[in-house]
């Protein structure tokens, strides 16, 4: 417990002489690397909220974190400092954790792209010098490996780009890939063969395969499903009997849907007629109250009839009661 409040004092010290915006630009200024002061525009500097970090890390964050305007035109910067009274062998990751979070935060705010977002780690301890690397990747059991994987543009799996004769080569994924990269332009009718094809090539489990066929019935450029099951069917024989109990599905979905839309028509129907009977019975009210308006007026009955469109049997009907 006294070990805790002390580590609380340092921390209450530190963060109250760099939330003052003029000790941290002498702080900045001092500690930066050179490369990066020199793209500084320290006339901007301001403390931002450090309100991104995870609510598990708050305790052990600074929240000190800063933005600054660069010397080079529009564009940000930005520094995050983590004070430290002890030593933390994964501290690097953690600061690039803090420096991703500040990262999505920038975005957030409307920006469209990613500031450069440098961590500094002021460290204070018993331990001296400070015994880790700050170098994120030395975090990794294989730094080499990581270097390779982190150092360069990401693997891209683009199989729009991928010619289909290369495709039917990747074994058991290639069913996968290849409809996925065809599902919204081609017919997958004319496809079928090809489907098929490796459906008899690489067998996969009944539920992948329901999986696929629902995946092209519902997503898929298809002209007729009901054809294309009927071709997967002919040509893959192992899975007719899961194709039968598909086409069965669909059938009986298919017609609940036209219960269901020959409900909604009629209630619709019913709606219209409705309103129709409405609209009708008002224009006869109306045609009365005009024609009781004539006839008290003096007009011939004749005159009355000719002028409302009304019957002799309808006028009559005026003054039963």
């Amino acid at each position: 417990m006294a070990m805790k409040k002390t580590l609380s004092h340092h921390d209450s010290l530190f963060k109250k002489f760099l939330g003052d915006i003029a000790i941290a630009k002498d702080f900045l200024e001092i500690h930066l690397p050179e490369n990066i002061r020199k793209l500084c525009d320290f006339s901007t500097l301001a403390m931002e909220s450090g309100s991104f970090i995870e609510p598990d890390l708050r305790s052990q964050c600074s929240d000190m974190l800063y933005s600054v305007q660069t010397t080079a035109g529009k564009g940000y910067i930005y520094t995050l400092i983590e004070h430290q009274s002890r030593p933390e062998k994964l501290m690097a990751f953690r600061l690039l954790r803090y420096s991703v979070a500040a990262m999505h935060q920038h975005l957030e705010q409307g920006n469209k792209t990613l500031p450069v977002v440098i961590p500094l780690l002021f460290y204070q301890g018993k331990t001296s010098p400070y015994p880790y690397s700050t170098q994120w990747l030395d975090c990794f059991a294989d730094p080499e490996l990581a270097k390779s994987v982190y150092m360069q543009a990401f693997p891209l799996v683009d199989v729009t780009a991928i010619p289909d004769e290369e495709i039917i080569k990747h074994r058991r994924v290639a069913l996968m890939e290849l409809v996925m990269k065809h599902i919204r332009a081609r017919d997958m009718l004319e496809f079928s063969q090809e489907i098929a094809g490796l459906l008899n090539q690489y067998v996969i489990q009944p539920e992948l395969f329901k999986g696929l066929m629902y995946y092209i019935v519902e997503r898929g450029n298809t002209s007729d499903a009901k054809q294309f099951l009927h071709q997967i069917a002919e040509k893959a024989d192992d899975y007719r009997e899961v194709v039968m109990t598909i086409a069965e599905q669909l059938r009986r979905e298919g017609e609940q849907k036209g219960i269901l839309k020959g409900i909604q028509k009629g209630k619709l129907e019913g709606k219209l007629e409705g309103i129709q009977e409405g609209m009708q019975k008002g224009k006869l009210e109306a045609q009365l109250e005009i024609a009781k308006q004539m006839l008290e007026s003096g007009m011939n009955r004749l005159s009355v009839m000719k002028f409302t469109g009304l019957s002799e049997s309808e006028l009559r009907n005026l003054f039963k009661d």
